[in-house]
């Protein structure tokens, strides 16, 4: 990753008051960027958002994406020349309770916000995150590449499968590669693993689950203990998306397509093993309930096969699966001692950049 690159780009991140968005909001000021943030609400109370203070250096709006006047507004204002649009209805289970908000977030708001970009004729990049859920999972127990089929059985995951589809469209379309030279847009999308990391106080999330167990000494209680996930620390996944942007810059339609961005099959655990070793990190005693749940489906196995970051980009995961844990507990327990995790946050960043 090249830093001086960032300096004095203006960056619009969507969905900045999130957890990854907060990571990344916070990692571009640190790079001297300006940034420009687009959310509808502070998601959680707490919020890494909050807690580190994160809009103190930037720009930030609140609004809906599905809000198309507003959102074309903050883009034709700001005039930014990268984007990264995060926004999302994110949480599984609550596709299930209301699939309407789900798909019209995911699937309209992800039109919205390329549609608004197109018009504002500033950007010369566009990243899209979606999720390793986007495909359309038919053969267990393989890894899935960037060319598989979209799809997706539950509301939030057919929802992604929907925004890949629109990416797509709106790439052949408008910012075709093969045009590059008419419009001068790389769009791309990103697909990550399941990612933890310190500052994720979601609902119906292992790690907040886990964590608030841990501050409140209750029973926690776990969600399909036997489903398999990859598993990445937050600024492993964040550095792929910041390498992959500067490519897209410098290089053009070379990079214009959908990336996965996972970890190695050593870091690609059961949900029960995740929940025994990060309660042993945080050095308690508190009862983990692994029994059957009786929730809607979810898949049981998930992987990506990251070869195409990992020989074009030349990313992959830094952390070790067992260090991730560690730096989330340790990111929770100065939560807990001091509220104020600005400083904490962005020490994390300079450790792992000298990695």
């Amino acid at each position: 990753m090249n830093a001086q690159f960032w300096k004095d780009k203006t960056v619009l991140v969507t969905g900045h008051t999130g957890f990854k968005g907060s990571w990344l909001s916070i990692w571009l000021q640190k790079l001297g960027a300006n940034v420009i943030g687009f959310s509808k609400s502070v998601p959680t109370n707490p919020s890494l958002f909050e807690s580190a203070n994160v809009e103190k250096k930037m720009v930030s709006v609140f609004g809906d994406v599905c809000d198309y006047q507003h959102l074309e507004s903050v883009v034709m204002e700001h005039k930014p020349e990268i984007v990264v649009h995060m926004a999302a209805q994110a949480i599984l289970l609550e596709s299930y309770k209301n699939p309407r908000e789900t798909y019209a977030t995911n699937v309209i708001g992800t039109v919205n916000l390329l549609e608004a970009v197109r018009n504002a004729k500033n950007a010369k990049v566009i990243l899209n995150i979606t999720s390793d859920k986007c495909y359309d999972i038919k053969t267990p127990f393989r890894s899935y590449v960037e060319d598989d089929p979209m799809g997706g059985y539950d509301p939030y995951s057919s929802s992604k499968g929907c925004a890949e589809i629109v990416t797509s469209s709106f790439r052949n379309s408008f910012f075709n590669p093969n045009e590059f030279g008419r419009h001068g847009v790389s769009l791309a999308s990103a697909r990550a693993g399941n990612v933890i990391g310190g500052g994720d106080w979601g609902a119906d999330r292992l790690i907040p689950d886990i964590i608030k167990g841990c501050l409140e000494n209750k029973t926690i209680t776990i969600r399909h203990p036997e489903a398999v996930r990859p598993w990445q620390y937050v600024l492993d996944v964040l550095a792929g998306y910041l390498l992959l942007i500067e490519n897209l810059w410098s290089k053009g339609p070379e990079f214009a397509s959908g990336w996965n961005f996972g970890p190695t099959n050593d870091k690609t655990k059961p949900v029960s093993w995740i929940a025994s070793k990060l309660v042993e990190e945080w050095g308690g005693k508190v009862k983990v309930d692994l029994a059957q749940s009786q929730s809607p489906h979810e898949a049981a196995y998930l992987n990506l096969d990251c070869s195409k970051a990992k020989s074009r980009l030349g990313w992959a995961s830094k952390l070790s699966l067992d260090t991730a844990l560690s730096w989330t507990a340790k990111w929770y327990k100065q939560y807990e001692q001091t509220q104020d995790m600005r400083r904490f946050s962005e020490a994390q960043i300079d450790q792992f950049i000298l990695l």
